[in-house]
């Protein structure tokens, strides 16, 4: 065999392979009217998933519906009987797992929040027990040392004393009542 009819198989052989490709990359539906439609491009918007019979591989993300035959014009007619099997106004199919990842999710989610609220609570508790505490130490009148920004003592006196029952006070109220509402 010689390489120039090798080169002439492979340049034979080579728009095939593309050919074959391009025509697995087909879409296939049931329109509006009950007959099945081929193409190379997505179909129309508004297009039920139960209608949609195969997609490109590139598109599997989401695997068709079981695919439903046509419906016959006369269950569409006002007052007319259904067809057998489907029902007047019936939901489009809907895929189970995507459902059950959403209902995960939703799970999952509900679980931060609580989680989230529940950590805001024992740090509400906790401040308000501080605060409680501190209300405590300043009503006793003992002296009380505080440390300047020199890293020297001093002893609190009555206008600092104030000033500090004043945001105890402040602290108290918010930490020991009822948690404000999240803004929504």
């Amino acid at each position: 065999m010689n390489t120039s009819s090798a080169l002439s198989r492979l340049l034979v052989a080579l728009p095939l392979v593309f050919l074959t490709a391009v025509a697995h990359a087909q879409w296939q539906w049931i329109d509006s009217t009950g007959r099945k439609v081929f193409s190379d491009t997505a179909p129309p918007p508004g297009t039920p998933d139960k209608n949609i019979l195969t997609r490109p591989a590139a598109n599997r993300a989401a695997p068709p519906a079981v695919a439903a035959t046509p419906v016959p014009a006369a269950a569409t007619v006002p007052g007319a009987a259904p067809a057998s099997g489907v029902q007047a106004g019936a939901k489009e199919a809907v895929d189970p797992r995507l459902e059950a990842r959403k209902r995960e999710a939703e799970a999952a989610e509900a679980a931060k929040k609580k989680a989230e609220e529940a950590r805001i609570a024992r740090q509400r508790a906790e401040n308000c027990e501080r605060a409680r505490s501190a209300k405590a130490t300043l009503d006793s009148g003992v002296r009380i040392a505080t440390t300047n920004p020199n890293g020297e003592r001093s002893i609190m006196d009555d206008a600092a004393r104030a000033v500090e029952n004043r945001r105890v006070d402040d602290a108290i109220r918010t930490e020991c009542g009822p948690a404000p509402r999240p803004a929504q």
